[in-house]
């Protein structure tokens, strides 16, 4: 008597897995286009105007934050100068610091009010839209005078009724973690591809 293969199980199992995630892709590109172009549009006009992009999130959001700030600050798909870009998550003295010192919902927050100026753009990344760390560096900004980009999932949760009228919400229409993480990656990519295209015209 044979044994079914558990490899080829599992094949199926990940083929499910990418299915799944190009299907989510393609419905999102018709609610998450419009959005990602506004967004892009505010972080462009920063940039223009000597401002900067200051990125936030936690746990795998902040590896999206810092992916999101190598692409601006060294190059994304075409030889350029650097754009002003930076994540909020490197600075391991700064986050202990004021963790210890007065609790971890503030660590993008201090930092943010120290570094953040009128004009300058939050990308503010959380997929469950809830992180109160997130939360709190958004409010910073709104109070700052910075636009929020929020990159959310789940419907947008607190951050989505954070937002000022001027703030942009590109909401990933699932619930799945790993998913929404997966569509964030596109949405950071296409910022970045839009952001180059504004400032420094089509690429031949």
């Amino acid at each position: 008597m044979g044994h079914a293969d558990p490899s080829a199980a599992l094949a199926e199992r990940i083929a499910a897995h990418f299915a799944d995630s190009a299907q989510l892709k393609l419905a999102s590109a018709q609610v998450l286009a419009a959005p990602i172009a506004r967004a892009a549009a505010a972080m462009a006009d920063s940039l223009r105007a000597g401002g900067k992009v200051l990125a936030c999130g936690n746990g795998g959001s902040a590896a999206d934050a810092q992916h999101f700030a190598a692409e601006l600050v060294n190059r994304f798909e075409r030889e350029r100068p650097p754009l002003a870009a930076l994540a909020l998550t490197t600075d391991t003295s700064n986050l202990t610091s004021i963790a210890n010192d007065y609790g971890y919902e503030l660590v993008f927050e201090k930092p943010l009010r120290a570094l953040g100026r009128r004009g300058d753009v939050l990308l503010a990344i959380s997929t469950s839209g809830n992180s109160p760390s997130v939360l709190a560096a958004m409010r910073a900004a709104r109070e700052l005078g910075l636009r929020t980009v929020a990159l959310t999932g789940r419907g947008g949760g607190k951050m989505k009724a954070a937002l000022g009228p001027d703030d942009v919400l590109v909401c990933v229409p699932h619930d799945r973690t790993m998913r929404i993480q997966e569509v964030h990656l596109l949405a950071l990519h296409c910022l970045c591809d839009s952001i180059d295209h504004q400032l420094f015209g089509a690429q031949s």
